[in-house]
Order: structure tokens, then C-alpha cells, then sequence
């Protein structure tokens, strides 16, 4: 078994999946790996850039692979088809529009090497211009989603006592590694004991929300998840869409959320906390 498999999930990133490959190629270095490319039926040059860097690529790593999907399934259904195939003691999940500047990937492995009830764990994330990025938080209860909503978590000190759905960066909240309960699908490491333990991602989210709903049955099966910042590597982010339409599409997520895990009232409890925390945002 080799130590890991990455795992590139590509919708239209002709703009970022050649740098990720290169800066994959340049910097990871002491460990076994392979590359697995799953492309969401991009329209634009993706595929094209993908196929340029991949004769390059196979200098370093024997083992690649294209996934074509004749339409876009989504973030999980996507990462789970590169999932199967995967043959790595630990799999990654990473976003296209990333970049290596050291090599993390090895860090990470021996990181999760010594620790070993760790069944997920991230890297530090920084923009481009080398700010800190937010990485992950704590699971969206209610209280939480009011604060975040609602902009509440803001003031400082309520992050501290009643914990962030969103944690911000502007407390140093993401200067030291800790435990956290979800971690971002930019960069999500997953043990291969998690995956046989408790399956692979939820296809129902499409996009958003999916890492948090995952990340929930990884910890109901006792497994930790961290945040280590050692490490860091570019996340562009936005890569997306809007940030209204992020918002919609994780209000839409965090409903789903919801109705798998949760009980009625609290259901129509975060509907209207929705709602509201909507016409705060129209407001601001």
C-alpha cells in the first residue's frame, strides 16, 4: 500500500489545476504516492491542462489517474469515485486552485503517523497573499448558527466562550494546532481505517456542507479531527461562485444537514434562524 492518494476534484479549473500539479511535483518528495484527477465535465480548458502536466507528472509518480464524468455529480460523488479507486494508507482530499510552497504532504502523513487516533486532519490554508484563511470550526448547533448568521460571533470573546461555527481569523484562533470538529474539504486527510470504519462521503451534498456532515460521523465513531498548522500550503478560494451564492448554497447544506441528524423542532429552528440571519445580511 502507498502512503498517499490525492484526490483533485476539477470543474472548469484550467486557471489553477496546472499550478497544483507542478507545485504536487516540485515539493513532494519522501513518500509513495499517486494522483487522482476526477473532472466534473469541465467546459473549459481543464482537461487540456490536466493532459499537459500529466507527462510531467509521471516523473515523479507512476501512479495517475483521469476520472471523465460526462456531467457534474457534485464535490462527494466526485471525491467518492476517486475514493474506490484509491490505494493510499491515508487519502487526500484537495482542491484544485491550491498550491504547494513546502512539502506538506509529508509532513502531514508523519503527522498522522504519530497520531493515531486522529481519523481526519488539515493543514494550515493561507491566501495568496500569505493572510491566514479559516480552516474549519465547530459543528453548526443552533446557538452557533444564530451567532454566525447573525454576525454575533464577530465580538470578540463570543468566539472564545461559545465556540465559532466559522471561527475568525482575526483572533489567533488558527496560530496553533488543535482538535476542531469539522475541517475543510480543501485539504481533508482521511485515515484508511475512517474510510473502512465509516464509509465515504454523503452524495446527497452536492456542494457545501459536505466535510461538516462527514466530519460528524467521523467523531460519532470516535474518531478525532485536527487542525495542524505546521504545515501550509495557497488556497486561492472563491473558485466557486459568488460569495451570495457560497451563502445560499451553504444555507441549503446546513438544512440538509439537519434533516439527516437532527430532530423536528430543531429542524424549523434553523429554518428561521436562516431567515432571519438573511434579512441581517440584506441589512448589513
Amino acid at each position: 500500500m502507498i502512503d498517499l492518494s490525492i484526490i483533485i476534484v476539477t470543474y472548469n479549473s484550467e486557471k489553477f489545476i496546472g499550478e497544483c500539479l507542478r507545485s504536487v511535483k516540485k515539493y513532494t518528495k519522501e513518500i509513495d504516492y499517486e494522483v487522482i484527477v476526477v473532472d466534473n465535465a469541465s467546459t473549459d480548458g481543464t482537461v487540456e491542462e490536466f493532459k499537459t502536466q500529466s507527462s510531467k507528472l509521471k516523473t515523479a509518480t507512476q501512479n495517475l489517474k483521469l476520472i471523465f464524468n460526462k456531467e457534474n455529480v457534485g464535490f462527494s460523488k466526485a471525491n467518492n469515485q476517486g475514493i474506490k479507486v484509491a490505494h493510499g494508507r491515508y487519502v487526500l482530499l484537495l482542491n484544485p486552485d491550491t498550491k504547494l510552497t513546502e512539502n506538506s504532504f509529508l509532513s502531514m502523513v508523519l503527522w498522522m503517523d504519530e497520531h493515531p487516533k486522529a481519523g481526519v486532519a488539515t493543514c494550515g490554508l493561507v491566501n495568496p497573499d500569505g493572510t491566514t484563511q479559516s480552516t474549519g470550526g465547530f459543528f453548526p448547533i443552533l446557538p452557533r448558527v444564530f451567532l454566525w448568521a447573525t454576525f454575533m460571533d464577530d465580538i470578540p470573546l463570543v468566539q472564545e466562550v461559545f465556540g465559532s461555527y466559522h471561527p475568525h481569523t482575526w483572533f489567533s484562533f488558527y496560530k496553533k494546532e488543535r482538535e476542531l470538529d469539522w475541517v475543510t474539504g480543501a485539504f481533508f486527510m482521511i485515515r484508511r481505517e475512517v474510510l473502512d470504519q465509516v464509509g465515504m462521503l454523503d452524495e446527497d451534498f452536492f456542494l457545501y456542507v459536505e466535510e461538516v456532515e462527514y466530519s460528524l460521523r467521523i467523531k460519532k465513531s470516535n474518531w478525532k479531527i485536527w487542525y495542524v498548522p505546521k504545515t501550509r500550503i495557497i488556497h486561492h478560494g472563491g473558485a466557486s461562485g459568488t460569495r451570495e451564492g457560497m451563502i445560499f448554497r451553504e444555507y441549503a447544506g446546513l438544512k440538509l444537514l439537519y434533516q439527516k441528524h437532527y430532530g423536528l423542532w430543531q429542524r424549523i429552528a434553523l429554518s428561521f434562524l436562516l431567515f432571519f440571519g438573511s434579512l441581517v445580511r440584506i441589512m448589513v
